[in-house]
């Protein structure tokens, strides 16, 4: 069984952005029910299936799979929940680990988190100047969320 220990944190500053090149990423949801996430996602010209459960503390079970390019794009066109998530991530390293940040487009515009996966939870790891608040734990922050509550309609 695959397991996913992650952190996630909001950004603080723009200094990272002359640290990597991003790449666009479409997403969409099957599923986006607590106990378990369908999501299919585009990056580049490869295309993913990634089935996710229910996060306890940092850590869930998690499945993916590359599918057909055109598959994907097809359901994300016509079987996935509106509206899709759209964003940049760009890929950090830092010291043992590699900072994903992802800066959000479309409705989630104006929002960019950065995440950590860890080997454990107890796992210590650097945090670059530019991280800031730990969000790990709200679940406004999870992509499957941002659906049904888009960043732009959350109250400032």
């Amino acid at each position: 069984m695959a397991k996913e220990i992650e952190r996630k944190f909001l950004v603080c500053s723009e200094q990272w952005r002359a640290l990597a090149e991003g790449t666009v990423y479409r997403q969409g949801y099957l599923s986006s029910i607590k106990e378990r996430t369908v999501r299919i996602r585009t990056i580049n010209d490869k295309a993913f299936l990634t089935i996710k459960g229910v996060t306890v503390s940092a850590t869930r079970t998690e499945y993916e799979y590359e599918i057909p390019y055109a598959d994907c794009c097809a359901m994300l066109d016509e079987l996935a929940e509106r509206p899709i998530i759209e964003k940049k991530r760009y890929k950090i390293p830092v010291g043992d680990v590699v900072w994903e940040i992802d800066e959000f487009m479309g409705v989630n515009a104006g929002l960019i988190v950065a995440e950590v996966e860890l080997k454990s939870e107890e796992q210590q790891f650097d945090k670059p100047e530019w991280i800031g608040e730990e969000v790990s734990g709200d679940p406004r922050y999870f992509n499957s969320n941002m659906v049904a509550h888009p960043f732009t309609e959350w109250d400032k």
